[in-house]
């Protein structure tokens, strides 16, 4: 079915139970009121700053936080809700993990058979991603980190899933063999598979997704269609035109200030200390997302 919803995320809210001085237990909010949906068929990339929860968003899907999380809003898998029963069934099948960290392989057994039993199946995935194979017969710290990479795209992309879950998964890659990779992620989706593209890499995603969720402090700010960053002038969200005046070939342009720090997050929206376009509504409680010009966008003042 054409736009199916494969995955949506409504309302994710994710804090971890601490101990302070004194055994004093409580609960520190990382993640707060982050949306997004990804369509079958489609390559949703989500970006923003190292601590903008990207990577916890990835884990709570997944079912894979620590047993100190505190999980609550909704998510749902085709249209139902994905229990922590129902992603461990589908978890390496249906819905599948290219990590970031290539500790994820384990090191005392050789990569070919992490990746699968069937040989021939395992030669012709490698092949796509120029590894020989030879390299099936070797273990984890026999690969570099780019070839390791490789691997771990390849373990996703064997499973035949319908969601692909991918958290950062050129760094260590050559500009070809990144291109390469992106280019397979998008083959998948265009089989119909839908890919969840977890990036710092805006530029590189940008040729291959069709839309970009981002994140700041925990928290969605605006959901765009790729090709809205074209032009700073299409964009919404304050926060959003400034990571696009932050990429390179845009003028590398720092906004002043710092994301804030969980635990000492300020009031209302996350990103008013930071914003020109600040007024009194932005220190008034969440800001819920609205549909503007094609776009979701979390902002009294976005027109």
């Amino acid at each position: 079915m054409e736009n199916e919803v494969v995955l949506s995320v409504s309302g994710l809210s994710v804090s971890f139970r601490m101990y302070t001085k004194g055994l004093e237990r409580r609960e520190l909010k990382v993640i707060s009121n982050l949306n997004i949906n990804v369509r079958k068929g489609e390559i949703l990339a989500v970006a923003g700053s190292s601590g903008s929860g990207k990577s916890l968003l990835a884990h709570a899907i997944l079912g894979i936080l620590p047993k100190n999380a505190v999980v609550e809003g909704d998510i749902r898998y085709l249209g139902e809700p994905l229990t922590k029963k129902r992603v461990a069934k589908l978890r390496g099948g249906e819905i599948a993990l290219v990590p970031q960290s290539v500790e994820y392989l384990d090191p005392l057994m050789k990569v070919g058979r992490q990746v699968s039993p069937d040989e021939s199946a395992v030669e012709k995935v490698f092949a796509r991603y120029k590894l020989d194979k030879s390299v099936g017969k070797l273990f984890p710290f026999q690969l570099s980190g780019g070839m390791m990479r490789r691997v771990l795209c390849a373990t996703a992309v064997i499973s035949g899933a319908k969601l692909i879950i991918a958290d950062e998964p050129t760094p260590g890659m050559s500009k070809e063999l990144a291109d390469r990779a992106m280019k397979h992620f998008r083959d998948l989706a265009n089989e119909g598979a839908a890919v969840i593209l977890i990036t710092h890499d805006i530029d590189l995603a940008l040729g291959y997704t069709d839309r970009i969720a981002v994140f700041y402090a925990g928290t969605t700010v605006e959901t765009a269609l790729a090709s809205d960053f074209d032009s700073e002038d299409k964009l919404r969200h304050p926060y959003t035109k400034a990571l696009w005046r932050a990429i390179p070939k845009n003028g590398f342009r720092p906004t002043e200030g710092t994301q804030p720090y969980a635990g000492s997050l300020p009031d209302g929206c996350l990103f008013a200390p930071r914003c020109e376009l600040k007024g009194e509504k932005c220190a008034c409680g969440a800001i819920e997302p609205r549909n503007i010009r094609g776009g979701e966008v979390c902002c009294h003042y976005a027109a």
